[in-house]
């Protein structure tokens, strides 16, 4: 079963904030500095970050490495017009804390402050192999590769240093550039970053484009940089306010008490009971475009919810949707006959924890629900799948997604015995 991957906690011991490890002689920390493609979503993006924590963990085996954590901004779901969203630090949106339990993090504007000026040591863009799979066959390979395209980065005729888009800060550069094709797990650039480079400093571009490997969903490796990704307190806060509010649902009663220290805690399938309510995660917007074929109609979709409601005799839905107003109002009137709710910030909340923080609310509120069902293939409801299994809950109550009109008996992921066996 899914669980069991994280029933086995890392056993590395980190110290306190503030202190070092020491590897032989002292030597300076280095840091290790990613982003992402431009066009990818924020629940990718977490993943992403977990493939390159899991890198800097394997780094702290043999040196001392922090990692730098890239601001957000300017995501594509975030599209509340007149809202600045660009170099917003991770503790925005994520416990800090809960993070340095598994590696050591800084943000990326802490990181300027440590090194004294706007400078990289070394960046690498990484890019695929542009002749593919060799022989048609995946095999993990990297090597220095003339960059393919045209990467957004520019060296200065009059200081020679690399300037391009460094998450919105303008006078950020970096001293040296190149670009390296890859087809590897994240943690194949090991070896190659403690014995192929001195840099103190080394940003890695488009780090989607190293995998998991065998640090995938199946792994505790996986599931130990997953549960240190803690949602801030102050989104969890109002999330369960409202929870206890229009909800009925609060912790003690739901079974989904969890310790603030996350390594602490060991959760079961079953351990957790849920509100008494159905959550639901429906994609609507550009999944109208992308899968067609498994984006139920709002009547459609308002049916699947009501069968789940009978099937527990519940009588209240929480909704997190990209759905216009327009559109969640319908929907709510084929669900006339029930409590139906959604999380709606004032304008203080949405430009203090902003379209990031909304989205994380909506997640949080879902994971604690009795049932859940969401979306085909879409990350959000991955990541809300994620927290459930980390609160405890079975996979049944929670690996479940809406059927596309032309599927009215389409497969749920729960049944996937691949998966669960």
């Amino acid at each position: 079963m899914l669980a069991k991957c994280h029933d086995a906690l890392d056993k590395r011991v980190f110290l306190p904030e503030g202190q070092s490890v020491a590897f032989g002689e002292a030597k300076p920390t280095r840091f290790l500095l990613y982003d992402v493609n431009p066009g990818e979503g924020f629940n990718l993006r977490r993943d992403v970050y977990m493939r390159i924590a899991n890198l800097v963990k394997f780094l702290n085996e043999e040196q001392s490495w922090t990692l730098v954590l890239p601001p957000w901004g300017n995501l594509y779901h975030w599209q509340t017009p007149g809202l600045k969203q660009t170099m917003l630090p991770w503790s925005t949106f994520f416990d800090i804390s809960a993070l340095n339990r598994h590696i050591p993090v800084i943000e990326f504007m802490d990181y300027l402050k440590v090194i004294g000026e706007p400078k990289i040591e070394q960046l690498y863009y990484l890019q695929p192999y542009e002749e593919g799979w060799k022989d048609g066959k995946w095999e993990e390979r990297m090597d220095f590769r003339p960059c393919i395209g045209n990467p957004p980065y520019y060296q200065d005729e009059v200081d020679s240093m690399w300037y391009g888009w460094f998450f919105g800060y303008e006078d950020v550069y970096a001293e040296a550039f190149q670009c390296v094709s890859i087809q590897a797990h994240a943690g194949y650039l090991k070896s190659f970053l403690l014995h192929n480079t001195t840099a103190r400093s080394v940003f890695l571009d488009h780090g989607e484009e190293v995998i998991h490997g065998p640090y995938s969903e199946f792994s505790p490796v996986f599931w130990t940089a997953r549960r240190s990704m803690v949602f801030a307190k102050h989104l969890k806060n109002l999330g369960d306010e409202f929870r206890e509010k229009y909800l009925d649902s609060i912790d003690e009663k739901d079974k989904t008490v969890m310790e603030d220290d996350w390594t602490s805690v060991r959760k079961q399938h079953g351990d957790a009971v849920g509100g008494p309510y159905i959550g639901v995660h429906l994609r609507r917007k550009d999944y109208l475009r992308a899968h067609p074929d498994h984006v139920p109609s709002l009547k459609n979709a308002a049916k699947q919810i009501k069968n789940k409601l009978k099937e527990f005799k519940l009588n209240t839905v929480y909704i997190g949707t990209d759905a216009p107003k327009k559109e969640y109002e319908e929907l709510k009137g084929y669900l006339s006959k029930y409590k139906v709710y959604r999380f709606e910030p004032t304008e203080e909340q949405l430009e203090k924890y902003k379209d990031g923080g909304v989205a994380i609310i909506d997640q949080w509120i879902n994971a604690h629900s009795r049932y859940f069902l969401g979306s085909y293939v879409s990350t959000v409801s991955l990541r809300t799948q994620e927290e459930r299994e980390i609160l405890g809950f079975k996979t049944e109550m929670t690996f479940n997604c809406l059927c596309g009109d032309a599927e009215p008996n389409c497969t749920q992921p729960a049944m996937w015995p691949i998966l669960y066996e």
